[in-house]
């Protein structure tokens, strides 16, 4: 099922969610690109899923995520290459982004099999990531890619 609603969401104000909690540190960290930065793509090895239910508060997207986001992106790449942010994992995994902007961009299987992928426009700033788990609570290993040439 595919779900990429960064235009729908985009059209429309959107308050931060309570249930996402942007101003939390990540649970794996930070990463800071520039443009043609190598290696690419880049990856950062992540729990996805969690408890909270992301539909409850963001209604076009789906999973179970954390609070806090699992990655921290901030990419200083203004009017480079767009941003491919795909989730690698054997796990039915889901995708939300809450971009520099304050829009927020969801997908569920965009990519490989059952993985989420999303082209983000580049806009400097802080990208927060959740990788979560479709249709169940619990967590699953998965890889973040970030990259300016490909996704997964």
């Amino acid at each position: 099922m595919r779900l990429i609603v960064a235009v729908a969401l985009a059209a429309f104000p959107v308050t931060p969610a309570a249930a996402q909690d942007i101003a939390a540190a990540p649970n794996y960290g930070e990463v800071r690109l520039s443009p043609g930065f190598s290696p690419d793509p880049s990856l950062v090895i992540v729990q996805a899923g969690g408890s909270i239910d992301v539909s409850r508060t963001l209604t076009a997207c789906s999973g179970h995520i954390t609070s806090a986001p699992d990655l921290r992106l901030y990419w200083d790449g203004k009017g480079s290459l767009d941003l491919k942010v795909s989730v690698i994992s054997n796990a039915d995994t889901t995708l939300v982004v809450n971009g520099p902007t304050g829009t927020w961009y969801c997908d569920d299987d965009s990519g490989d099999g059952s993985n989420p992928s999303l082209v983000l426009p580049s806009v400097a700033g802080q990208y927060d990531i959740w990788v979560g788990t479709f249709g169940t609570e619990g967590t699953r290993p998965a890889v973040v890619s970030v990259s300016e040439l490909s996704s997964f």
